[in-house]
């Protein structure tokens, strides 16, 4: 059954794949609500963009009174909420605006949800979804053994991190406190098409491609669960819809590796696609740069929860996402030429001298 979904930071990233998903896939109505950020791109949306179905409102989360606008007007039965500032090094330059966004933005959708949920009837009320999209940053570093949890303690290590944290935190609150429908999702590292170049496998990707040096923070030895951003909306989907009231689910790809092997591993499927004699083999580009600050030494999901409740398990391995990533920056050049001459052309960021 068609159902209408408004999707906040539903041009970023993973708010775009989940919009993809929603409207391509499904069929259903879908609001976004999206401030445009350096993060956000509506080209992300061509695929969908002249769907009947698809709705877009350039709108930031904190101006309360245009969100409400929205929600009065487009009605919605379940709310998505993506939009976040999302980049640890940039927290670290600038955690203001994570602050601003991602904690006081939050508060402001939830008190806008809360009352838009009130006003309905009630089956209304009784359909109607609040999900946060986090991170599993939020609980902080593992060692070399153990997984996150649903139920592992928070302990965020990054202005980043403590923001979705904090966010998290007024989630859980405004279900237990004022009864609002809420369910949230904590993910590991996301990787796909229409990744910002900032993020480390699009930006050893683009780098290799251009013969430039491939930076590796520390000794490289840091350690992602990796899941592929297609698999990822699937997910959220799922969480939306068939989640409990009240739960968190994590989602995961069962892909760990270390920051070096990632790289490796593009290294050499650059050098398989797009051979380049002047360049030479991509793996003798890597440098080793100074470490980011407080940089978390590993994280990894245990995603059970997700699967024995909703049935949901990856279905790209981590060897088959990065093919078909690897592919698709090659197929669309145009796509990330612009984005690596206007928007962010490689440099530094998140580094405290």
């Amino acid at each position: 059954m068609m159902k209408r979904f408004l999707v906040t930071g539903g041009a970023g990233f993973i708010g775009s794949a989940v919009v993809r998903h929603l409207v391509g896939d499904l069929g259903h109505q879908v609001c976004v609500l999206d401030k445009l950020t350096y993060a956000g791109n509506l080209e992300n949306l061509e695929p969908i963009a002249r769907s009947a179905r698809f709705h877009f409102a350039r709108l930031d989360i904190c101006d309360v009174a245009a969100v409400r606008a929205l929600f009065a007007e487009f009605q919605p039965e379940v709310v998505m909420h993506l939009a976040a500032e999302s980049h640890v090094d940039r927290s670290i330059d600038g955690p203001a605006a994570f602050i601003q966004t991602n904690v006081v933005g939050t508060f402001h959708l939830l008190d806008v949800a809360h009352d838009y949920w009130q006003s309905l009837p009630p089956d209304g009320r009784a359909g109607f979804r609040f999900h946060h999209v986090s991170t599993d940053e939020v609980f902080g570093s593992l060692h070399d053994e153990g997984l996150f949890s649903e139920t592992s303690p928070y302990q965020p290590n990054s202005p980043y991190s403590a923001s979705k944290a904090a966010s998290d935190h007024l989630v859980r609150a405004w279900n237990h406190t004022y009864g609002l429908p809420a369910v949230a999702s904590n993910c590991s590292n996301n990787y796909g098409p229409y990744h910002f170049p900032e993020k480390l496998i699009p930006l050893i990707i683009l780098n290799g491609l251009e013969g430039k040096p491939l930076p590796i923070y520390g000794q490289g030895d840091n350690i992602r669960d990796w899941l592929y951003v297609e698999d990822h909306a699937r997910a959220l989907v799922l969480v939306a819809e068939q989640g409990r009231v009240g739960e968190t689910y994590n989602i995961g790809g069962s892909s760990e590796r270390t920051n070096l092997q990632v790289v490796e591993a593009v290294c050499d499927l650059v050098d398989e696609m797009a051979p380049d004699a002047a360049i030479g083999p991509r793996r003798e580009l890597i440098r080793f740069v100074a470490d980011r600050p407080g940089h978390d030494k590993r994280y990894a999901i245990d995603a059970g929860k997700i699967k024995r409740e909703l049935g949901f398990t990856p279905r790209e391995s981590f060897e088959t996402g990065l093919r078909k990533t690897v592919r698709w920056y090659l197929d669309n050049e145009a796509w990330w030429r612009r984005l690596r001459t206007s928007v962010y052309r490689g440099e530094r960021l998140g580094h405290v001298a």
